[in-house]
């Protein structure tokens, strides 16, 4: 029989833990359910008020049900860029799971460089990003990423070597993340509603 992977862990009092639990590393505090205060602490692990035991595990089953989806997920997800009934002009990214669902969505358009400068039109292409998302349940696997960069990756082929984008908030770190920068242009955000009839 193959090795029980945490079977050579134990708990405070030298028992094994439960087979049923899917046991995980304690890396940071917030891996450990019991720290509730983990939220208020950015302290180093030898700092930590209390010791904290090298492995956890969810009691919760729903808790230990989204943990094993995510997991499952990360590793079985799948990009590809989507070409058949989406318009010219239009790029469409998906991230499927094996059985179809999508669970990520990336959308961006071309634009003419020079015709939005109101010069001549010539050959330079732009990519502007429409917006990337992913299931909620999902996030901070990597999917979004995954889809962004498959993005570069399409734009090589393309021949595109630019792509723009507008975010606000945790869009603007996420895309940093992925490689693009700030421009020194500011664009400002308008709205325009109709008026209320009375």
């Amino acid at each position: 029989m193959p090795e029980e992977p945490h079977d050579r862990h134990r708990d405070e009092a030298g028992r094994r833990y439960p087979a049923h639990l899917d046991l995980r590393e304690v890396r940071t505090l917030k891996d450990w359910p019991a720290a509730w205060w983990a939220h208020w602490y950015n302290l180093p692990p030898e700092r930590w008020p209390l010791r904290v035991p090298e492995v956890t595990y969810d009691l919760d089953r729903k808790r230990r049900d989204e943990r094993r989806l995510r997991e499952w997920a990360r590793a079985a997800v799948a990009v590809r860029r989507v070409t058949e009934a989406v318009p010219a002009g239009c790029w469409r990214l998906v991230a499927e799971l094996p059985g179809g669902d999508l669970v990520g969505e990336l959308r961006a358009h071309e634009r003419s460089e020079d015709l939005r400068l109101g010069d001549d039109l010539g050959d330079e292409r732009v990519l502007v990003l429409d917006g990337v998302v992913v299931a909620p349940q999902l996030r901070y696997l990597g999917i979004g990423r995954r889809l962004v960069q498959l993005l570069g990756e399409e734009m090589g082929r393309a021949g595109i070597r630019t792509a723009r984008a507008v975010a606000e908030l945790g869009g603007v770190d996420f895309l940093l993340r992925c490689g693009y920068h700030l421009e020194t242009s500011r664009p400002s955000a308008l709205r325009f509603d109709l008026p209320r009839h009375r």
